[in-house]
């Protein structure tokens, strides 16, 4: 796969340049832009993304950068950049039978994800060890915050910080594949629609997969009922673990009721616009665009114990057994979210 580093520095040339741009080979079940493959395991092992690519060449006794290195760290990130938008051009990139776009991903949205997780919001992260290192997995949130910016920095979180580096395949609403650039930006993410089809294909393949089961019940609900968890629908994610036997990760997070947080809902203008919502915040749509820079709250994140579902693929169609472990699920989060909320007293403290 293009985007993945390889744990070390491009070599530089005795003159300083810029290093020439390495082939673009493809990756183990991916195919060309044109054809269709798949991701095994979902893994992409490798040194953390944002980390620094830069090794002292030529540096002082104490480990001081070289004159010239600077020079040559822009060379090179200025290499790194034409030769990424060559290959973007050329259709020289990988995507799976899903439209999942690795490099794009890593690339572009990632970088994005991360400034905002580790700077503007200062998310804390607990419970890691909970998450399969290989093998697949049903990662289960709360869901909150008027825009569903909970579900992108879980991705951003578990591919930085799982020991693995792992990719989160997202389960999206129907409303978000059917927004032309939307669905276009989810599919190359490595979103997927909410049916139980595609979560299945997913976790047969070994991936870990995203999904967050209030939808737009808890995303639109108003601040005055935040860390409230509706209701979790007819349990469709209990059925897909169950028939494929993989284990569910409850999830729990704190910080996203603030972003956004809504005050009113304009039923009769969301009708008219055939939106779920519309919201109004103390900054939407009084301040226009800038209404929708997110409040700087305090994320706590913690993954909880995993929940077998080994040797119940012949429940996966009995309601009673599919309802008692959707409510253990809604249960488990509840109860962190209210211990991570004793935590942190102040939605905006450091």
């Amino acid at each position: 796969m293009t985007a993945e580093p390889n744990g070390g520095p491009p070599p530089v040339s005795p003159n300083g340049g810029p290093p020439a741009a390495s082939p673009n080979g493809s990756a183990p079940g991916m195919t060309g832009r044109s054809g269709a493959g798949r991701l095994p395991g979902g893994s992409g092992a490798g040194p953390v993304p944002g980390g620094s690519d830069v090794v002292p060449v030529g540096g002082s006794a104490a480990g001081g950068p070289a004159v010239g290195q600077r020079g040559d760290v822009w060379d090179r990130r200025v290499a790194a950049g034409l030769a990424f938008l060559r290959r973007r051009l050329s259709g020289q990139y990988e995507v799976d039978e899903f439209g999942f776009d690795p490099e794009l991903t890593d690339q572009v949205f990632h970088p994005i994800l991360r400034m905002l997780y580790r700077d503007w919001f200062r998310t804390e992260v607990t419970g890691l060890e909970n998450l399969p290192r290989t093998g697949a997995g049903l990662v289960v949130g709360n869901h909150s915050g008027t825009v569903a910016l909970d579900a992108l920095i879980l991705s951003a979180v578990l591919r930085d910080q799982h020991p693995a580096r792992r990719y989160l395949r997202l389960l999206g609403a129907d409303l978000v594949f059917r927004v032309p650039v939307l669905s276009e930006l989810a599919r190359k993410t490595g979103g997927t629609m909410a049916c139980n089809s595609d979560a299945e294909r997913l976790l047969a393949g070994g991936e870990l997969v995203g999904v967050f089961p209030e939808g737009f019940k808890g995303v639109g609900k108003l601040y005055a009922d935040r860390y409230k968890l509706q209701r979790f629908g007819r349990g469709g994610f209990v059925s897909a673990a169950l028939r494929t036997g993989k284990p569910i990760i409850p999830a729990a997070i704190v910080g996203a009721e603030e972003t956004y947080p809504m005050l009113a809902d304009v039923k009769p203008l969301a009708r008219l616009l055939k939106l779920p919502y519309f919201p109004l915040t103390p900054t939407f749509p009084w301040l226009g665009p800038l209404g929708m820079v997110p409040l700087p709250s305090k994320w706590l994140i913690e993954f909880c114990p995993p929940i077998s579902t080994e040797g119940l693929a012949d429940h996966a169609d009995d309601p009673l057994v599919v309802f008692n472990l959707a409510d253990q699920v809604r249960e488990t989060i509840q109860q962190t979210l209210h211990k991570l909320l004793e935590r942190r007293p102040d939605p905006f403290g450091p």
